[in-house]
């Protein structure tokens, strides 16, 4: 047995090292099913389960094995495998955007092999920590409309950890002469000092990690740090350098055979040909991230290129081809449920029919379900009025006009719009003041007069009452309390109330008279309550046999018995007191900012949706109003101010 359960592990161990980690847990759950009497054997197969699931994202599973691992380890008096046991839980729940549970635990790892005089570990709980206030640090830059270098304070004084977390691990691996770890601490301090909006310091710590990658002939690696390069010197102006390092990236994601990397870098090189107003090159490049977008079904991804698309066509004057591609966007965000994208590709969609002088009818009748026909109130839209400007303006006007279109715009063409969709009568139930996310007749032709509402009927007291097994039980008692009292037995009250000292003396001594206590009465009483209360008790229990896979023999009880004595609380305590206290615990909680549909062939860190953002003050300060019909058109054209790039 024990040799079975060995090899199995070392199986498992072979599997995952050759990446199969799916195969690798087939072989350790196999050996947890077979048991073993060793602690350590043992533990290294929750650790390796632990990390195999980690890394097939089977988050729930990977916390629950390395809960084991770590009850184990502190069972046996293991502290360095207490330290990493408590490293990887740190791991884990930082993925799971537990970030503060994370740095407990990594902190426990760190404090552990400080005590233990253990260098490696020592680096690695300072990397873990660093990671886990880098990953707080971005969750919280969502909504975030500052400039870069103009963060709030909580979420710069986050990364500022990060960094001196990863600065502390840089020396500690410098000191211990790890080449491949010192590329990670330089990749991660690039990467935080770009969120900081330390670009030149971003620039030289990826130059580092790019220079160590090429050193291990990491490609992966090297794809990375060429990619960041780019990012960064996009936000410092030097258009043509980043396109240097982007075609690096993409051919090293060909090497790689990686499309998802190969339409992200496709993507970058598309929108930065748009910046250098080489809209050509540009079309190229999103045409390559549309077709692997859709060969992969990331309709995000889609949608993103179809709308880079219609921004190009428009600034080479192809208004018919820039319709066809806003059309698409416009389906896709519908599809997708995209409200921001929905309302700017019918924005778009709408100014470009105006621009061709064509109507809804003019086109196949199930393109789109939005009509604007006669003159429309003037939008500023450069592509419309054909002005030269900026390449930047230009590839910020869609999402800037969502943010600095007013509301009586919008109400107007709502109104308008409802008035077309509402005939013959008027709609009712919404004032003109509501939203549209207020207007489901917005996106359905559907008339509030024609929909019937049904009230279900109330439901029974008993129904609707959340305490059903109280009301159970308090039934159950009333018809079964008779039949109770005739199983109670009724205590003797003594004649003469003098007495009744003497009496409770008697008893007293009957009751130490030990004929009486091991009488077969007295020992059938307290069988009852053993059997009868046996469960409450097990349930009080601290024990360690609930571990899968641990055989307990003589030979390692000694090991299981008395060592947690003057441990910290279990992990099942802090647990059970979350499941008791987890309704008040709720009722604190805010939701998180909805990180929106996901993409894997755009950029995570789209730097273009960042300079969206923090554009947009800067921006309306260089708009001007376009006149009146009645007035020269040309006029607007030469008051346009072109915007300007951040250096």
């Amino acid at each position: 047995m024990e040799a079975s359960c060995l090899e199995l592990a070392l199986e498992g161990e072979r599997l995952c090292k050759a990446g199969d980690f799916k195969g690798g847990t087939a072989f350790f759950e196999a050996a947890v099913q077979v048991g073993t009497e060793d602690l350590k054997t043992l533990s290294a197969i929750y650790s390796q389960l632990g990390n195999a699931y980690f890394y097939l994202k089977e988050y729930g599973k990977a916390l629950e094995y390395h809960r084991h691992d770590l009850t184990l380890a502190r069972t046996i008096g293991d502290r360095i495998g207490e330290g990493k046991a408590s490293g990887n839980l740190g791991n884990t729940l930082k993925v799971l955007g537990r970030f503060d549970e994370a740095v407990v635990c990594c902190q426990r790892h760190l404090d552990i092999s400080q005590e233990q005089g253990d260098k490696v570990g020592e680096a690695r709980a300072l990397y873990n920590i660093g990671n886990v206030f880098h990953a707080k640090g971005k969750q919280q830059l969502w909504g975030c409309t500052q400039e870069p270098g103009e963060l709030p304070s909580d979420v710069r004084e986050t990364l500022q950890k990060a960094t001196g977390f990863y600065e502390m691990n840089l020396c500690l691996v410098k000191e211990l002469g790890d080449r491949a770890a010192q590329g990670r601490a330089y990749g991660n301090l690039g990467n935080t000092h770009y969120l900081l909006g330390n670009f030149v310091e971003a620039i030289k710590f990826h130059r580092q990690r790019l220079s160590i990658a090429k050193e291990f002939g990491d490609k992966a690696a090297e794809r990375r740090a060429y990619s960041n390069l780019g990012n960064a010197l996009i936000f410092l102006g030097q258009f043509n350098t980043a396109t240097e390092y982007y075609r690096k990236t993409l051919q090293l994601s060909r090497q790689l055979r990686d499309q998802v990397m190969e339409a992200q870098a496709c993507y970058s090189l598309g929108n930065t040909y748009t910046l250098l107003q080489q809209y050509e090159r540009a079309i190229d490049y999103h045409l390559k991230h549309l077709c692997i977008a859709q060969e992969l079904n990331d309709r995000v991804g889609e949608g993103r290129a179809c709308w880079s698309l219609g921004n190009a066509y428009v600034s080479l004057g192809n208004h018919k081809q820039a319709l066809h591609y806003a059309r698409k966007h416009l389906d896709i965000s519908k599809e997708i449920g995209d409200r921001n994208g929905e309302l700017t590709a019918r924005m778009n969609v709408e100014q470009l029919m105006e621009a061709l002088g064509v109507n809804e009818s003019d086109l196949s009748p199930s393109s789109s379900e939005f009509e604007m026909q006669g003159n429309t109130e003037k939008v500023q839209y450069l592509y419309i009025k054909k002005v030269v400007c900026c390449p930047f303006y230009l590839f910020l006007t869609c999402a800037l006009l969502i943010q600095n279109c007013d509301n009586q715009n919008l109400e107007n063409m709502q109104r308008r719009s409802r008035n077309q969709l509402s005939q013959p009568g008027k709609r009712k139930g919404y004032s003109d003041s509501q939203s549209s996310d207020e207007r489901p007749w917005l996106d359905s032709p559907v008339d509030t007069d024609d929909i019937t509402v049904q009230v279900t009927p109330p439901v029974s007291k008993l129904g609707r009452d959340p305490s059903d097994e109280d009301c159970f039980f308090d039934l159950l008692s009333k018809f079964q309390s008779s039949r109770m009292d005739d199983q109670r037995c009724h205590l003797d009250e003594p004649q003469n109330g003098d007495n009744q000292e003497g009496a409770a003396d008697t008893s007293l001594n009957e009751m130490l008279d030990p004929a009486i206590t091991t009488s077969p009465q007295t020992e059938e009483l307290f069988d009852l309550i053993a059997s009868s209360q046996s469960r409450r008790l097990d349930d009080q229990r601290v024990s360690v046999g609930n571990l899968p896979g641990l055989r307990i023999t003589h030979n390692n009880l000694g090991h299981l018995v008395g060592e947690g004595d003057h441990q910290e609380p279990s992990d099942d305590f802090f647990n059970m007191l979350i499941k008791c206290q987890s309704s008040r615990i709720d009722d604190q909680r805010c939701s998180p900012p909805e990180a929106g549909p996901h993409a894997p062939t755009v950029p995570d860190e789209d730097f273009f949706s960042l300079i969206q953002r923090v554009q947009a003050k800067r921006m309306d300060e260089q708009r001007v109003h376009l006149p009146s019909d009645d007035q020269d058109s040309s006029h607007s054209s030469d008051q346009e101010t072109p915007g300007d790039f951040p250096s």
